[in-house]
Protein backbone atom coordinates (compact mmCIF):
# COMPACT_ATOMS: atom_id res chain seq x y z
CA UNK A 1 0.00 0.00 0.00
CA UNK A 2 1.15 3.51 -0.84
CA UNK A 3 0.45 6.54 1.34
CA UNK A 4 0.94 10.31 1.52
CA UNK A 5 0.69 12.81 4.37
CA UNK A 6 -0.72 16.36 4.32
CA UNK A 7 0.32 18.50 7.30
CA UNK A 8 -1.02 21.82 8.56
CA UNK A 9 2.68 22.72 8.82
CA UNK A 10 2.72 23.74 12.47
CA UNK A 11 5.28 22.14 14.85
CA UNK A 12 2.89 19.58 16.35
CA UNK A 13 1.45 18.54 12.99
CA UNK A 14 4.89 18.24 11.42
CA UNK A 15 6.15 16.13 14.32
CA UNK A 16 3.18 13.79 13.93
CA UNK A 17 3.76 13.65 10.20
CA UNK A 18 7.36 12.50 10.71
CA UNK A 19 6.22 9.84 13.20
CA UNK A 20 3.50 8.61 10.87
CA UNK A 21 5.93 8.33 7.95
CA UNK A 22 8.47 6.49 10.12
CA UNK A 23 5.89 4.07 11.53
CA UNK A 24 4.25 3.32 8.18
CA UNK A 25 7.51 2.74 6.33
CA UNK A 26 8.63 0.45 9.17
CA UNK A 27 5.51 -1.62 8.45
CA UNK A 28 6.55 -1.87 4.80
CA UNK A 29 4.23 0.74 3.33
CA UNK A 30 5.56 2.99 0.57
CA UNK A 31 5.32 6.77 0.61
CA UNK A 32 4.06 8.08 -2.73
CA UNK A 33 3.10 11.74 -3.01
CA UNK A 34 1.78 11.32 -6.57
CA UNK A 35 -0.52 8.28 -6.47
CA UNK A 36 -1.21 7.24 -2.87
CA UNK A 37 -3.86 4.72 -1.86
CA UNK A 38 -4.50 6.53 1.42
CA UNK A 39 -3.82 10.12 2.51
CA UNK A 40 -3.31 11.11 6.15
CA UNK A 41 -4.36 14.68 6.84
CA UNK A 42 -2.79 16.05 10.03
CA UNK A 43 -4.21 19.36 11.26
CA UNK A 44 -7.87 20.23 10.99
CA UNK A 45 -10.75 20.17 8.54
CA UNK A 46 -9.02 22.90 6.53
CA UNK A 47 -5.97 20.68 6.11
CA UNK A 48 -8.14 17.91 4.75
CA UNK A 49 -9.71 20.35 2.30
CA UNK A 50 -6.22 21.09 0.98
CA UNK A 51 -5.50 17.35 0.73
CA UNK A 52 -8.78 16.80 -1.12
CA UNK A 53 -7.98 19.41 -3.76
CA UNK A 54 -4.42 18.17 -4.05
CA UNK A 55 -5.68 14.72 -5.02
CA UNK A 56 -9.01 15.63 -6.64
CA UNK A 57 -7.80 14.15 -9.95
CA UNK A 58 -7.55 10.61 -8.47
CA UNK A 59 -10.56 10.54 -6.13
CA UNK A 60 -11.65 7.07 -7.24
CA UNK A 61 -8.29 5.62 -6.16
CA UNK A 62 -7.53 7.42 -2.89
CA UNK A 63 -9.11 7.43 0.58
CA UNK A 64 -8.63 10.13 3.24
CA UNK A 65 -8.29 9.98 7.01
CA UNK A 66 -7.81 12.96 9.34
CA UNK A 67 -5.87 13.45 12.58
CA UNK A 68 -6.77 16.67 14.36
CA UNK A 69 -4.13 18.75 16.11
CA UNK A 70 -6.57 21.47 17.12
CA UNK A 71 -10.32 21.39 17.59
CA UNK A 72 -12.17 18.18 16.84
CA UNK A 73 -13.46 18.37 13.30
CA UNK A 74 -15.96 16.66 11.04
CA UNK A 75 -13.24 15.29 8.78
CA UNK A 76 -10.35 15.00 11.24
CA UNK A 77 -11.64 12.63 13.92
CA UNK A 78 -8.45 10.91 15.20
CA UNK A 79 -6.52 12.29 18.17
CA UNK A 80 -2.71 12.72 18.18
CA UNK A 81 -2.35 10.18 21.03
CA UNK A 82 -4.00 7.59 18.75
CA UNK A 83 -1.35 7.80 16.02
CA UNK A 84 0.14 4.36 16.73
CA UNK A 85 -3.29 2.70 16.81
CA UNK A 86 -4.19 4.36 13.51
CA UNK A 87 -0.90 3.35 11.85
CA UNK A 88 -1.35 -0.29 12.89
CA UNK A 89 -4.89 -0.31 11.48
CA UNK A 90 -3.65 1.17 8.19
CA UNK A 91 -0.82 -1.36 7.98
CA UNK A 92 -3.30 -4.20 8.51
CA UNK A 93 -5.76 -2.64 6.03
CA UNK A 94 -8.25 -2.90 8.87
CA UNK A 95 -10.74 -0.37 7.56
CA UNK A 96 -13.62 0.11 5.17
CA UNK A 97 -14.09 2.87 2.64
CA UNK A 98 -17.23 5.02 2.60
CA UNK A 99 -17.97 7.75 0.09
CA UNK A 100 -19.79 11.05 0.27
CA UNK A 101 -21.25 13.26 -2.50
CA UNK A 102 -19.46 16.29 -3.89
CA UNK A 103 -20.57 19.52 -5.56
CA UNK A 104 -19.84 20.13 -9.23
CA UNK A 105 -19.44 23.78 -10.25
CA UNK A 106 -19.43 24.69 -13.96
CA UNK A 107 -18.76 28.31 -14.93
CA UNK A 108 -19.65 29.36 -18.49
CA UNK A 109 -18.53 32.62 -20.09
CA UNK A 110 -20.05 35.18 -22.43
CA UNK A 111 -19.18 34.81 -26.13
CA UNK A 112 -17.10 31.73 -25.49
CA UNK A 113 -17.45 27.96 -25.54
CA UNK A 114 -14.86 27.77 -22.78
CA UNK A 115 -15.93 26.75 -19.30
CA UNK A 116 -14.30 25.78 -16.01
CA UNK A 117 -15.40 22.84 -13.90
CA UNK A 118 -14.57 22.53 -10.22
CA UNK A 119 -15.31 20.06 -7.44
CA UNK A 120 -16.13 21.24 -3.93
CA UNK A 121 -15.98 19.14 -0.77
CA UNK A 122 -17.70 21.77 1.42
CA UNK A 123 -19.29 24.56 -0.59
CA UNK A 124 -19.14 27.17 -3.32
CA UNK A 125 -20.23 30.77 -2.87
CA UNK A 126 -21.04 33.55 -5.32
CA UNK A 127 -20.77 37.23 -4.49
CA UNK A 128 -20.64 40.42 -6.52
CA UNK A 129 -17.69 42.82 -6.44
CA UNK A 130 -20.43 45.45 -6.24
CA UNK A 131 -22.64 45.98 -3.20
CA UNK A 132 -25.51 43.68 -4.21
CA UNK A 133 -25.53 40.37 -6.05
CA UNK A 134 -28.38 40.11 -8.58
CA UNK A 135 -28.84 36.68 -10.13
CA UNK A 136 -31.67 34.83 -11.84
CA UNK A 137 -31.99 31.40 -10.25
CA UNK A 138 -33.13 28.49 -12.43
CA UNK A 139 -33.99 25.06 -11.04
CA UNK A 140 -33.99 22.23 -13.59
CA UNK A 141 -34.10 24.72 -16.45
CA UNK A 142 -37.11 26.64 -15.12
CA UNK A 143 -37.01 30.19 -13.70
CA UNK A 144 -37.38 30.13 -9.92
CA UNK A 145 -36.54 33.58 -8.58
CA UNK A 146 -34.47 36.71 -9.07
CA UNK A 147 -32.13 36.87 -6.10
CA UNK A 148 -30.92 40.16 -4.66
CA UNK A 149 -28.64 40.16 -1.65
CA UNK A 150 -25.09 39.64 -0.44
CA UNK A 151 -24.61 36.28 -2.14
CA UNK A 152 -25.52 32.62 -2.43
CA UNK A 153 -23.92 29.55 -0.88
CA UNK A 154 -24.26 26.07 -2.39
CA UNK A 155 -23.05 23.30 -0.10
CA UNK A 156 -22.58 19.55 0.01
CA UNK A 157 -24.17 17.52 2.81
CA UNK A 158 -20.76 17.07 4.48
CA UNK A 159 -20.21 20.82 4.12
CA UNK A 160 -23.61 21.70 5.56
CA UNK A 161 -22.05 22.07 9.03
CA UNK A 162 -19.63 24.76 7.80
CA UNK A 163 -20.49 28.14 6.18
CA UNK A 164 -23.97 26.88 5.28
CA UNK A 165 -24.87 26.42 8.94
CA UNK A 166 -23.56 29.89 9.82
CA UNK A 167 -26.00 31.26 7.23
CA UNK A 168 -28.92 29.43 8.83
CA UNK A 169 -29.00 26.47 6.46
CA UNK A 170 -30.00 22.96 7.46
CA UNK A 171 -27.57 20.28 8.59
CA UNK A 172 -27.74 17.25 6.28
CA UNK A 173 -26.33 13.82 6.96
CA UNK A 174 -23.27 13.45 4.68
CA UNK A 175 -24.58 10.26 3.06
CA UNK A 176 -27.54 12.08 1.46
CA UNK A 177 -27.18 12.59 -2.30
CA UNK A 178 -28.08 16.28 -2.46
CA UNK A 179 -26.88 19.87 -2.53
CA UNK A 180 -28.20 22.84 -0.56
CA UNK A 181 -28.70 26.43 -1.77
CA UNK A 182 -28.66 29.03 1.02
CA UNK A 183 -29.11 32.79 0.84
CA UNK A 184 -26.81 35.45 2.24
CA UNK A 185 -28.80 38.47 3.48
CA UNK A 186 -31.43 38.51 0.73
CA UNK A 187 -33.40 41.69 0.04
CA UNK A 188 -37.09 41.13 0.72
CA UNK A 189 -39.56 44.02 0.64
CA UNK A 190 -42.69 45.14 -1.23
CA UNK A 191 -40.79 45.13 -4.53
CA UNK A 192 -38.21 42.33 -4.31
CA UNK A 193 -38.94 38.83 -3.04
CA UNK A 194 -36.94 35.60 -2.62
CA UNK A 195 -38.01 32.27 -1.17
CA UNK A 196 -36.09 33.12 2.02
CA UNK A 197 -35.33 29.48 2.89
CA UNK A 198 -32.59 27.02 2.05
CA UNK A 199 -33.35 24.71 -0.87
CA UNK A 200 -32.25 21.06 -0.75
CA UNK A 201 -31.94 19.62 -4.26
CA UNK A 202 -31.65 15.89 -4.98
CA UNK A 203 -28.94 14.39 -7.19
CA UNK A 204 -30.98 14.56 -10.41
CA UNK A 205 -31.71 18.29 -10.02
CA UNK A 206 -29.57 21.28 -10.95
CA UNK A 207 -29.34 24.94 -10.01
CA UNK A 208 -28.17 27.52 -12.56
CA UNK A 209 -27.36 31.13 -11.72
CA UNK A 210 -27.54 33.69 -14.53
CA UNK A 211 -26.34 37.31 -14.21
CA UNK A 212 -28.90 40.06 -14.68
CA UNK A 213 -26.55 43.00 -15.37
CA UNK A 214 -23.09 42.64 -13.85
CA UNK A 215 -20.89 39.97 -15.43
CA UNK A 216 -18.03 39.73 -12.93
CA UNK A 217 -18.32 37.67 -9.76
CA UNK A 218 -16.27 36.45 -6.83
CA UNK A 219 -16.64 32.68 -6.74
CA UNK A 220 -15.25 30.47 -4.00
CA UNK A 221 -14.71 26.73 -4.19
CA UNK A 222 -13.98 25.62 -0.62
CA UNK A 223 -10.93 27.67 0.47
CA UNK A 224 -10.11 29.02 -3.02
CA UNK A 225 -11.50 32.41 -4.08
CA UNK A 226 -11.32 33.65 -7.67
CA UNK A 227 -12.69 36.61 -9.64
CA UNK A 228 -14.47 35.35 -12.77
CA UNK A 229 -15.14 37.88 -15.54
CA UNK A 230 -17.80 37.87 -18.29
CA UNK A 231 -19.78 35.10 -16.64
CA UNK A 232 -22.72 33.73 -18.60
CA UNK A 233 -23.92 31.19 -16.05
CA UNK A 234 -22.85 29.12 -13.05
CA UNK A 235 -24.28 25.62 -12.78
CA UNK A 236 -24.40 23.57 -9.59
CA UNK A 237 -25.30 19.90 -9.20
CA UNK A 238 -24.28 16.76 -7.36
CA UNK A 239 -21.03 15.59 -8.95
CA UNK A 240 -20.52 12.16 -10.48
CA UNK A 241 -17.28 11.92 -8.49
CA UNK A 242 -17.30 11.17 -4.78
CA UNK A 243 -14.84 11.66 -1.94
CA UNK A 244 -13.73 8.47 -0.18
CA UNK A 245 -12.89 8.23 3.52
CA UNK A 246 -11.14 5.38 5.31
CA UNK A 247 -13.24 4.39 8.31
CA UNK A 248 -11.57 2.39 11.07
CA UNK A 249 -14.41 2.65 13.60
CA UNK A 250 -17.95 3.95 13.97
CA UNK A 251 -18.44 7.58 12.96
CA UNK A 252 -21.49 8.87 14.90
CA UNK A 253 -22.30 11.95 12.81
CA UNK A 254 -25.14 13.27 14.98
CA UNK A 255 -23.04 12.81 18.11
CA UNK A 256 -20.32 14.85 16.41
CA UNK A 257 -22.87 17.56 15.62
CA UNK A 258 -24.00 17.54 19.24
CA UNK A 259 -20.44 17.75 20.59
CA UNK A 260 -19.45 20.48 18.13
CA UNK A 261 -22.43 22.81 18.43
CA UNK A 262 -24.22 22.06 21.68
CA UNK A 263 -22.18 20.73 24.59
CA UNK A 264 -20.04 17.62 24.75
CA UNK A 265 -20.66 17.48 28.51
CA UNK A 266 -24.40 18.08 28.32
CA UNK A 267 -26.40 15.39 30.13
Amino acid sequence: MKFAVQSRNDPQSNELMERAISYLTDFGLEIDEEKPDIVLSIGGDGTLLHAFHRYSHILSDVAFVGIHTGHLGFYADWKPIEIEKLVISIAKSDYKVIDYPLLEVVINYQNSDENYTYLALNESTVKSPEVTLVMDVELNGRPFERFRGDGLCVSTPSGSTAYNKALGGAILHPSIEAIQVTEMASINNRVFRTVGSSLVLPAHHSCVLKPVKAKDFMVTVDHVQLLHKNVKSIQYKVAKEKVRFARFRAFPFWQRVHDSFIDSDLK
